[in-house]
């Protein structure tokens, strides 16, 4: 036993206060991941409702409309009036306005413009992918700390301690993997939601850079 080992009572001791210390900040922790995961799973709904949905056959039709343009101006009445959503039409209209630019230098422009756009996906997705990781992590750590107290109030009869224990533990599990099973699913969703996104920005761009490096 480490409380035969000099020093050992110590030891056990310090650990004992240093996880019992972590029980608040993990239980507020939680219950911020729940007010977090609440919005997002709102946030997701109104996404899904508010998000145009682009068929295919709109993407190739646009595509064949971009290339038949008959000036740069032209080009610009196609794109704004596409059925795409504004941050796309926002990306490529830039794109159709870079005209004094240079095809390497307009190149570089629609590289950076897509990198954005992909980086203010990842944001998004990042949320959610944080939660699905520690919330887990932290219903398993308020599963066992408070089981420590529980356990030394089982081996001195107190029943009331351990039944509240028991109650803490089993609430941030429930809590934890919960949270965590339902920002996996909403990341899920969103993924599928982005990869198509910046799948018919990329064919876009590639479609009002090859019209403007004729």
């Amino acid at each position: 036993m480490v409380s035969n080992i000099p020093g050992g009572e110590f030891l056990t001791g310090s650990l004992d206060v240093i996880s019992q210390s972590l029980t608040i900040p993990v239980l507020v922790i939680l219950l911020v991941i729940v007010i977090i995961t609440i919005i997002t799973l709102g946030g997701m709904i109104a996404e899904y409702n508010s998000r145009r949905k682009v068929p295919v056959g709109t993407i190739r039709d646009l595509i064949y409309d971009i290339n038949e343009a008959g000036s740069i101006e032209e080009l610009k009445n196609v794109i704004s009036s596409a059925q795409i959503p504004k941050s796309q039409k926002k990306v490529l209209t830039e794109i159709a306005s870079s005209e004094k630019l240079g095809d390497s230098s307009r190149e570089a422009l629609a590289r950076k413009l897509f990198e954005f756009e992909e980086e203010k996906t990842m944001n998004t997705l990042q949320k959610t992918d944080i939660i699905t990781r520690i919330g887990p992590t932290l219903g398993l750590m308020g599963t066992l700390i408070p089981m420590g107290p529980g356990l030394a109030a089982l081996g001195a009869g107190d029943i009331n301690t351990l039944a509240s224990s028991l109650t803490v533990a089993f609430n941030t599990t429930i809590v934890g993997i919960g949270s965590g099973a339902l920002c996996y699913v909403i990341g899920k969703i969103r993924s599928g939601w982005y990869d198509r996104y910046l799948s018919d920005l990329d064919a876009l761009i590639d479609a009002v850079l090859d019209y403007m490096n004729k």
